[in-house]
C-alpha cells in the first residue's frame, strides 16, 4: 500500500529551548494520570510539528518519563529535512518521523497524547475543526489532543484540550513576575479563539472579567504576585466562571476553564 501523503503544510518552525515548559508541566501534572493508567504497553505521546529544532520533543521526553519511565515520545514533522536533522538525537523512548495531522505511527499505534503547539496558529481559522478531527481520530481511547500557542520564550501560553467528544477546556498560563495584566494573553490565544476576542464573544468576556478581577486584587500584591493571582482566580470562580483547577495551579500562573464557557458562538 502506498504511504499516505502527510496532512498539512510546512510551517515556519521557529522554536526555543524550554518554550513549551508550561504545557509540559500541565501534561506531567494534572494530566499525568493518562500516562499512569495506560495499559497494554508503553504509552505513546506525539510532539506534532515540533519545528526546525527537535528540542521540544527532547524536553517532553525528559519530563514525561518522570511520570511514566517507559513513555515513548515521537516527534512528527511534515518537513523531511527537519526529521533527518533530529534523528541523531534519537534514544530509547524518543524517535522522529515524517508526518502531519494524520499522525502516522509504526504498527498503527495510537497515541495517548498529541501535543501540537504553534502549528494551527499558522493556518486559517476554518482549517481548525478538520485538523482536530483528523488528529483526534488517531488517538487511543481516552486520548487527548493539545492545540496550543505561546510566545517566543514561553512566558505566555494557551492551549485547548480536545478529546473524542470535542474540545473540553482552555488553559491560560502566564509568567507572573512583571505581569501588568492577564489580558495580554489575548495575543497568544489558539487559532480557534484568537479572532473571537471581540465584544459579544465568550472569550472576550472572560478576559475582560480577568483583567477586572486582577485590578481589584491589587491590594494583595503586597503579599506577592502569586497571592494576587490566586485572589484574581478566586474572584473569577466566585463570579460563576467554571474553572476546572484550584490554588495549586493558580499559584503557578495557570487557569483552566471549561470550553463551553469560552467557545465561539460559531466555530470549532
Amino acid at each position: 500500500m502506498a504511504q499516505q501523503r502527510p496532512v498539512g503544510v510546512i510551517t515556519r518552525g521557529t522554536t526555543n529551548p524550554n518554550r513549551l515548559r508550561r504545557c509540559d508541566r500541565w501534561l506531567a501534572g494534572p494530566q499525568g494520570w493518562r500516562l499512569r493508567r495506560h495499559r497494554g504497553g508503553a504509552p505513546v505521546v506525539v510532539d506534532l510539528g515540533y519545528g526546525a529544532s527537535p528540542v521540544t520533543a527532547v524536553e517532553l521526553h525528559d519530563r514525561l518519563r518522570r511520570v511514566r519511565p517507559d513513555v515513548e515520545v515521537v516527534g512528527v514533522e511534515i518537513d523531511p529535512a527537519r526529521v533527518a536533522a533530529a534523528r541523531p538525537l534519537e534514544r530509547p523512548g524518543l524517535s522522529f518521523r515524517v508526518g502531519g495531522f494524520e499522525v502516522p505511527l509504526d504498527g498503527g499505534a495510537r497515541p495517548v497524547v498529541v501535543r501540537a503547539f504553534n502549528v494551527l496558529r499558522q493556518y486559517d481559522e476554518g482549517d481548525v475543526a478538520a485538523a482536530w478531527a483528523t488528529t483526534v481520530a488517531r488517538l487511543a481511547p481516552g486520548g487527548l489532543l493539545v492545540d496550543g500557542t505561546c510566545d517566543e520564550l514561553g512566558r505566555l501560553s494557551t492551549w485547548v484540550a480536545v478529546t473524542s467528544d470535542g474540545p473540553v477546556s482552555l488553559s491560560l498560563s502566564w509568567r507572573l513576575r512583571g505581569l501588568e495584566r492577564p489580558g495580554v494573553v489575548a495575543e497568544r490565544l489558539p487559532k480557534a479563539l484568537i479572532h473571537r476576542n471581540v465584544p459579544g464573544e465568550r472569550i472576550h468576556a472572560l478576559l475582560t472579567d480577568l483583567d477586572a478581577a486582577w485590578a481589584r486584587s491589587a491590594p494583595q500584591a503586597s503579599y506577592g504576585v502569586r497571592q494576587r493571582f490566586i485572589g484574581t482566580a478566586t474572584a473569577l470562580r466566585d463570579a460563576g466562571w467554571p474553572l476546572l483547577d484550584g490554588p495549586s495551579r493558580w499559584r503557578l500562573g495557570e487557569l483552566t476553564v471549561a470550553w463551553e464557557a469560552v467557545a465561539p458562538h460559531h466555530g470549532p
